[in-house]
Protein backbone atom coordinates (compact mmCIF):
# COMPACT_ATOMS: atom_id res chain seq x y z
CA UNK A 1 0.00 0.00 0.00
CA UNK A 2 1.48 3.31 -0.83
CA UNK A 3 0.32 6.86 0.95
CA UNK A 4 -2.27 7.66 -1.38
CA UNK A 5 -3.79 4.56 -1.21
CA UNK A 6 -4.13 4.79 2.47
CA UNK A 7 -5.70 8.27 2.08
CA UNK A 8 -7.88 7.35 -0.19
CA UNK A 9 -8.83 4.47 2.47
CA UNK A 10 -9.09 6.56 5.73
CA UNK A 11 -10.19 10.20 3.95
CA UNK A 12 -14.12 9.37 3.57
CA UNK A 13 -13.78 7.62 7.46
CA UNK A 14 -11.85 11.31 8.61
CA UNK A 15 -14.60 13.55 7.10
CA UNK A 16 -17.46 11.47 8.28
CA UNK A 17 -15.63 11.65 11.81
CA UNK A 18 -15.26 15.19 11.32
CA UNK A 19 -18.70 15.75 10.42
CA UNK A 20 -20.29 13.32 13.51
CA UNK A 21 -17.75 13.07 15.89
CA UNK A 22 -20.04 10.51 18.00
CA UNK A 23 -19.29 8.15 14.91
CA UNK A 24 -15.70 7.73 15.69
CA UNK A 25 -17.05 6.69 19.02
CA UNK A 26 -16.47 2.96 19.18
CA UNK A 27 -16.60 0.41 21.69
CA UNK A 28 -14.59 -2.42 21.51
CA UNK A 29 -15.28 -5.69 23.76
CA UNK A 30 -13.29 -8.72 24.77
CA UNK A 31 -14.70 -12.04 26.47
CA UNK A 32 -13.96 -14.81 28.31
CA UNK A 33 -14.94 -17.99 29.35
CA UNK A 34 -13.35 -19.10 32.82
CA UNK A 35 -11.99 -22.65 32.51
CA UNK A 36 -10.10 -25.79 34.06
CA UNK A 37 -7.88 -24.72 37.01
CA UNK A 38 -6.82 -20.77 37.17
CA UNK A 39 -7.37 -20.59 33.45
CA UNK A 40 -9.54 -17.79 31.14
CA UNK A 41 -10.07 -18.80 27.29
CA UNK A 42 -10.44 -15.54 25.15
CA UNK A 43 -11.35 -15.55 21.94
CA UNK A 44 -8.80 -13.54 19.85
CA UNK A 45 -9.62 -13.70 16.04
CA UNK A 46 -10.18 -16.96 14.62
CA UNK A 47 -8.52 -19.09 17.19
CA UNK A 48 -9.13 -19.62 21.38
CA UNK A 49 -6.60 -18.59 23.28
CA UNK A 50 -6.00 -19.85 26.88
CA UNK A 51 -4.34 -17.75 29.90
CA UNK A 52 -3.47 -19.13 32.96
CA UNK A 53 -0.55 -18.23 35.80
CA UNK A 54 3.01 -17.61 34.86
CA UNK A 55 4.77 -20.23 36.06
CA UNK A 56 6.62 -17.15 38.31
CA UNK A 57 3.14 -17.56 39.96
CA UNK A 58 2.32 -21.17 40.38
CA UNK A 59 1.80 -21.63 36.71
CA UNK A 60 2.84 -24.23 34.41
CA UNK A 61 3.72 -22.46 31.49
CA UNK A 62 1.38 -24.55 29.35
CA UNK A 63 -1.00 -21.54 29.38
CA UNK A 64 -0.39 -17.59 27.76
CA UNK A 65 0.31 -15.44 30.52
CA UNK A 66 -1.43 -12.30 30.14
CA UNK A 67 1.04 -9.97 30.90
CA UNK A 68 2.44 -11.36 28.16
CA UNK A 69 -0.61 -10.71 25.75
CA UNK A 70 -0.63 -7.64 27.31
CA UNK A 71 3.59 -6.97 25.85
CA UNK A 72 2.16 -8.75 21.92
CA UNK A 73 -0.84 -6.57 22.31
CA UNK A 74 1.51 -3.63 22.32
CA UNK A 75 4.23 -4.51 19.80
CA UNK A 76 1.01 -5.27 17.32
CA UNK A 77 -0.27 -2.29 18.00
CA UNK A 78 3.09 0.11 17.73
CA UNK A 79 4.32 -2.21 14.11
CA UNK A 80 0.75 -1.90 12.23
CA UNK A 81 0.69 1.52 13.87
CA UNK A 82 4.54 2.33 12.66
CA UNK A 83 3.26 0.85 8.97
CA UNK A 84 0.50 3.43 8.60
CA UNK A 85 2.65 6.38 9.65
CA UNK A 86 5.73 5.13 7.51
CA UNK A 87 3.04 4.36 4.64
CA UNK A 88 1.55 8.28 5.12
CA UNK A 89 4.31 10.04 5.75
CA UNK A 90 6.12 8.45 2.94
CA UNK A 91 9.30 6.78 4.85
CA UNK A 92 10.63 3.93 3.11
CA UNK A 93 10.80 0.65 5.98
CA UNK A 94 11.81 -1.80 4.11
CA UNK A 95 11.91 -4.18 7.23
CA UNK A 96 11.87 -4.49 10.82
CA UNK A 97 11.05 -5.75 14.33
CA UNK A 98 9.34 -4.80 16.96
CA UNK A 99 9.80 -5.93 20.61
CA UNK A 100 8.52 -5.22 24.49
CA UNK A 101 10.24 -6.07 27.50
CA UNK A 102 8.27 -5.41 30.65
CA UNK A 103 9.61 -5.58 34.43
CA UNK A 104 7.00 -7.14 36.58
CA UNK A 105 7.99 -7.44 40.28
CA UNK A 106 5.47 -10.65 41.13
CA UNK A 107 5.83 -9.98 44.69
CA UNK A 108 3.17 -7.53 44.53
CA UNK A 109 0.51 -10.15 42.41
CA UNK A 110 0.97 -12.67 45.18
CA UNK A 111 0.64 -10.84 47.68
CA UNK A 112 3.84 -11.13 49.52
CA UNK A 113 5.09 -7.79 50.02
CA UNK A 114 2.18 -4.60 49.90
CA UNK A 115 4.93 -2.28 48.87
CA UNK A 116 5.95 -3.83 45.40
CA UNK A 117 3.80 -2.25 42.79
CA UNK A 118 1.57 -5.03 41.33
CA UNK A 119 1.84 -4.69 36.93
CA UNK A 120 4.70 -3.69 34.98
CA UNK A 121 7.05 -1.26 36.74
CA UNK A 122 8.63 -0.93 33.18
CA UNK A 123 7.62 -1.03 29.89
CA UNK A 124 10.27 -0.88 26.97
CA UNK A 125 9.42 -0.75 23.16
CA UNK A 126 12.06 -1.28 20.45
CA UNK A 127 11.85 -1.09 16.67
CA UNK A 128 14.87 -1.96 15.02
CA UNK A 129 14.37 -0.73 11.39
CA UNK A 130 15.84 -1.30 7.71
CA UNK A 131 15.72 2.03 6.26
CA UNK A 132 17.67 5.12 4.93
CA UNK A 133 15.56 7.29 6.35
CA UNK A 134 17.37 10.49 8.00
CA UNK A 135 17.23 10.74 11.84
CA UNK A 136 14.73 13.84 11.68
CA UNK A 137 12.25 11.29 9.54
CA UNK A 138 12.51 8.64 12.11
CA UNK A 139 12.00 10.71 14.61
CA UNK A 140 9.08 11.76 13.47
CA UNK A 141 8.24 8.15 12.24
CA UNK A 142 8.44 7.12 16.02
CA UNK A 143 7.09 10.14 17.54
CA UNK A 144 3.79 9.94 15.18
CA UNK A 145 3.67 6.32 16.33
CA UNK A 146 3.81 6.60 19.99
CA UNK A 147 1.21 9.77 20.06
CA UNK A 148 -1.33 7.32 17.22
CA UNK A 149 -1.27 3.80 18.68
CA UNK A 150 -4.11 3.03 20.82
CA UNK A 151 -2.01 0.43 22.70
CA UNK A 152 0.52 2.74 23.90
CA UNK A 153 -1.32 5.43 24.81
CA UNK A 154 -3.45 3.43 26.97
CA UNK A 155 -0.94 1.96 28.68
CA UNK A 156 0.85 5.43 29.05
CA UNK A 157 -2.36 7.46 30.06
CA UNK A 158 -4.51 5.25 32.37
CA UNK A 159 -7.82 5.17 31.11
CA UNK A 160 -10.62 5.64 33.42
CA UNK A 161 -11.40 1.71 34.47
CA UNK A 162 -14.52 0.46 36.04
CA UNK A 163 -15.32 -3.08 37.69
CA UNK A 164 -18.95 -4.77 37.88
CA UNK A 165 -20.29 -8.03 38.37
CA UNK A 166 -23.26 -10.14 38.86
Amino acid sequence: MDAQELRSLQAPLKQQYKDDPDAAVITLTANGQLGEGVTCSVQTGGVMAKAGLHPATGGDGLSLCSGDMLLEALVACAGVTLSAVATAIEVDVRSGTVSAEGDLDFRGTLGVDKEAAVGFKNIRLTFDLDTDAEQEQLDTLIKLTERYCVVFQSISNTPEMTVSYS
